[in-house]
């Protein structure tokens, strides 16, 4: 092969062009007189690389394509090349890329203002590139007919790295105005809105690209997510039901309705459309998963753990959390070996401290409390993330009844992080458990003045103090607080209960502690509960709720004993 790149382009642009992707221009057009281009043979490898990014770039791969032009770029400093590079630089949003190709195309087009214009813009960062941007973009719409569809669908990836999102919106809108016949340029703008903020003017243009072409899948599930993010779920999750009635060879449509009913919470209903998905691909991995964590939400481990071992062998890239999962299932059968087993096969990574620090666990139930500290001390040395592990190994100590041992672990690390919050709020509880107030209610309250947004540290203290019955009204307004930073934690809820009935406000207390058992049936919100119901000459109600959560949580030291005292005086 003895042609020229030059001949190359002369023959071949116009037909290449029609196939390009988002940014890609007709170079013949506008190139330099053949003689001031660079006189290169052609290799079969130049040509294979340059077909190569051009079939990348017509499939989408936007941050392939641009690699490959820059490359040719470096290798031919043809200049036609060097803008091609730029322009896909631009669209895969990647700036070390194109500022490298715009210095090229400035260095083989010396005469070129554009050249010049672009790299000052993308060397400046985002300051002065607006007008030059959709100078670019605008070209790349008009004059590569056979692309305008996919590069309306790229308009907001060249444009999102600039920071005023609503300039950006305006800019699209510009862009798309000569193209509304078009289904993509109304997406285009409904994406646009959406990154500004504006989410009527998201759904209206969304609705637009709808009514242009009905069922649209991109655009259907784009509303979706638009309905979702608005509160609508039940009914984002209802209209793709019925698009995936009318069109239930579309495995995405049914994919995004299951999905639609997690995050509307109707897990069942999520289980059997998985699983009806799932009976048309037995061996899809990622459908394996899901159906088996729905299980589990319904609290049935036994349906999910062949479903999660199915999808540990098919090689699921979330294989440690799987082991996390089945550790688990064992450890509710209360198999500690089969628990351990699964959870010391879990190597470095998101899931290794929770893996180690509930083995660590295991063994503490097992009475083994020295060698679940010597795992967690171990494993501590080697991940490097000593803190979490000594708060593990403090609470184990303390649930052990160990707690001068707990409260000397934390106080030795506290000497060499003195301002670390965690470790100030654990030794707190440890001092209140040791009844040193004193440096329970200094550690909280330097807690507070580290991070005012501490609302468990708010909580305790006033807990601590409404529970004894001293400086109720301080007490009453740190829980508040507590309550304004967190007002959906039963915990503070139970909490802000207490101190009302301490301060004799029997039905004030009564609607925050139901209010907080219902959220959390906690054993010791239940007995506050059943304490104030009992208050309340509401005995048999008491009766009941001691009953039922005795029965669940056997070993609560503060239920049983409360409802010891009730029953005997």
């Amino acid at each position: 092969m003895n042609r020229t790149l030059a001949r190359l382009f002369t023959r071949l642009g116009l037909t290449l062009a029609l196939g390009l992707s988002p940014g890609a221009l007709v170079l013949a057009n506008e190139s330099p007189p053949p003689a001031e281009l660079p006189a290169q043979e052609l290799t079969a490898q130049t040509l294979y690389r340059f077909l190569l990014a051009e079939i990348a770039g017509a499939r989408g791969q936007i941050d392939v394509a641009a690699q490959l032009y820059l490359e040719l770029a470096r290798s031919t400093r043809d200049p036609r090349i060097a803008r091609r590079a730029t322009e896909m630089a631009l669209f895969a949003r990647n700036s070390d890329m194109a500022t490298e190709a715009a210095r090229l195309w400035n260095e083989t087009d010396p005469t070129s203002e554009e050249a010049k214009r672009l790299l000052t813009g993308v060397v400046s960062g985002h300051g002065g590139r607006l007008e030059d941007i959709q100078i670019q973009l605008a070209r790349a719409l008009a004059q590569v007919p056979a692309s305008l569809d996919a590069n309306l669908m790229g308009l907001n990836r060249a444009l999102a790295r600039l920071p005023d999102k609503a300039a950006a919106q305006a800019m699209v809108n510009r862009l798309t105005e000569p193209y509304l016949e078009h289904p993509e340029a109304h997406f285009a703008r409904a994406q646009a809105a959406a990154i500004a903020e504006r989410q009527m003017e998201s759904l209206a243009s969304i609705d637009t690209a709808l009514s242009l072409r009905a069922d649209w899948e991109p655009a259907l599930l784009f509303k979706a997510q638009l309905m979702s993010q608005a509160g609508a779920s039940a009914e984002a999750s209802k209209m793709l039901q019925e698009a995936a009635a009318r069109h239930p060879e579309n495995r995405n449509l049914r994919l995004a309705h299951a999905r639609s009913l997690i995050a509307a919470k109707q897990f069942e209903a999520a289980r059997v459309e998985f699983r009806s998905l799932l009976d048309g691909a037995p061996d899809d991995r990622d459908l394996l998963y899901a159906v088996a964590l729905l299980s589990l939400q319904l609290d049935e481990a036994d349906t999910a753990e062949p479903l999660l071992l199915k999808a540990l062998a098919a090689e699921h890239p979330e294989a440690d959390t799987i082991r996390l999962h089945l550790g688990q299932i064992a450890e509710k059968r209360k198999d500690g070996a089969a628990a351990r087993k699964w959870f010391d096969a879990i190597g470095p990574g998101t899931q290794y401290a929770e893996a180690r620090i509930r083995s660590a666990q295991s063994l503490a139930r097992e009475g083994r409390i020295d060698d679940a500290r010597h795992l967690l001390q171990r494993a501590a040395d080697e991940d490097g993330n000593g803190r979490r592990f000594l708060l593990a190994e403090a609470q184990l100590l303390r649930e052990a009844n160990r707690v001068p041992e707990a409260f000397d672990a934390i106080d030795s690390a506290l000497r060499l992080a003195p301002d670390d919050t965690d470790l100030l709020y654990e030794s707190a509880m440890l001092a209140e458990r040791l009844d040193r107030l004193e440096i329970m209610e200094g550690r909280l309250r330097k807690v507070i003045a580290l991070a005012p947004d501490h609302a468990h540290a708010f909580n305790a203290l006033g807990y601590s103090l409404a529970d004894r019955g001293l400086r109720l009204e301080e007490a009453e307004a740190l829980i508040a607080r507590a309550h304004e930073l967190s007002p959906d934690d039963a915990f503070i809820l139970d909490s802000l209960g207490w101190v009302r009935f301490r301060r004799g406000d029997t039905q004030g207390a009564l609607t925050h502690l139901e209010r907080a058992y219902a959220m959390r049936p906690d054993p010791e919100i239940a007995a506050h509960l059943g304490e104030v119901l009992w208050q309340l000459d509401r005995r048999a109600d008491a009766e009941k709720l001691f009953d039922t959560a005795i029965a669940a949580h056997p070993d609560n030291e503060t239920l049983r004993s409360t409802a010891q005292r009730l029953r005997n005086p």
